[in-house]
């Protein structure tokens, strides 16, 4: 009695564990900056935030989020595709019981490949940091669900990580004569960041993901931000364009790397550079009447500063690439996730995001 009583309850634990975590379901981590962060460093004393109006004007709640975006940003839309609720911050109080099965973002804005990178912004969850709490969170889901459903849910998931704008804006091009930039010479420097970011790759690859969309950085030299301060014709910026277009190429060979190495697509390289560059240098062809001045922002370009209640605000938002001197609205947004979902070779390598999803569970 006693022993069929156990058996009974043990197979009743099985089943709650794939009730709990059902076959079709895919959890979704997002590591990286402001690009994707969806509120972690509201709990942080940083001044890297987004907590304030008019962030979030276009949210469902019409209020800030701690989103850099006047609605949803880049892994809120890609949660939309999956058919899940989007993930929440790590950080947050509510990512409790069945709600961290659905996954976290880890992401922090003003965090780069590099530790260094974002200094002046103080406490924020840097890269390592951020691997750290993955790790912590892979913990919290086995007492829920078990080792084994808990690494079934974390190979099967779908992660995105976004990184590298910052270890150029935020570092080597931060201020004339940088400490990087006396210590490197800028092909030199991204080399050395394309070293670190291989390790992090690697490092994730060991915690247990399988499935990692990578985006390499925008055209970096195009936004409004820089425009304000580099540029005297409205032209992109051509040493922050330079950048970019070192970093980029190398970034898709470290992939292919690791590729190789793991002999397995893991690893998917998202050109967010031609991403980007496409409505920027066309912004009329996807029905932008600019993408050069931001909506929210002050100065040229309304590029100078923070998004504040103080800044001019665009009565519009669909019709602005920008929302701030450096993030996309939630429109260009979902332009980008398009391209994710849908995109040729040319901006998703070696497939697009529906081309994974249909090959179900294991690469």
């Amino acid at each position: 009695m006693t022993s069929s009583w156990i058996l009974l309850s043990f197979a009743s634990l099985l089943a709650i564990g794939e009730l709990l975590v059902p076959s079709e379901a895919r959890a979704f981590f997002v590591f990286g900056d402001s690009l994707v962060d969806n509120g972690n460093n509201n709990y942080l004393a940083t001044t890297a935030r987004a907590d304030s109006p008019p962030y979030g004007i276009d949210y469902p709640t019409h209020r800030p989020t701690g989103r850099f975006s006047n609605g949803l940003n880049i892994p809120d839309i890609i949660s939309e595709h999956l058919g899940e609720e989007s993930t929440l911050p790590y950080l947050s109080p509510e990512l409790q019981g069945e709600r961290l099965l659905v996954g976290a973002n880890f992401a922090s804005a003003g965090i780069g490949i590099l530790n260094d990178t974002g200094y002046q912004f103080i406490n924020i969850i840097r890269i390592n940091r951020q691997l750290e709490y993955y790790q912590q969170y892979q913990e919290r889901v086995s007492s829920l669900i078990g080792p084994e459903q808990t690494q079934r849910l974390v190979n099967d998931a779908l992660v995105l990580i976004t990184l590298g704008g910052n270890d150029f804006v935020n570092n080597y091009y931060l201020v004339p004569f940088s400490a990087r930039s006396r210590e490197f010479a800028l092909p030199d420097y991204v080399q050395y960041v394309i070293s670190e970011y291989k390790k992090i790759l690697a490092r994730l690859y060991d915690l247990g993901a399988r499935h990692v969309l990578v985006t390499g950085t925008g055209p970096l030299g195009c936004v409004p931000a820089e425009l304000a301060l580099r540029s005297r014709n409205g032209n992109c910026d051509p040493e922050l364009q330079r950048a970019a277009d070192l970093f980029n190429p190398q970034l898709v060979q470290i992939l292919n790397e690791l590729n190789s190495n793991i002999g397995s697509d893991v690893f998917v390289a998202a050109n967010a550079y031609k991403m980007n560059l496409d409505f920027i240098t066309s912004p009329q062809t996807y029905g932008f009447v600019t993408s050069k001045i931001a909506c929210c922002g002050q100065g040229p370009y309304n590029g100078i500063g923070l998004c504040t209640p103080a800044s001019n605000l665009c009565p519009n938002r669909d019709i602005y690439a920008f929302w701030d001197p450096f993030h996309p609205t939630e429109r260009a947004n979902r332009i980008i996730v398009s391209q994710f979902m849908t995109g040729s070779t040319d901006y998703m390598n070696p497939m697009n995001l529906s081309t994974i999803l249909a090959m179900g569970s294991r690469i």
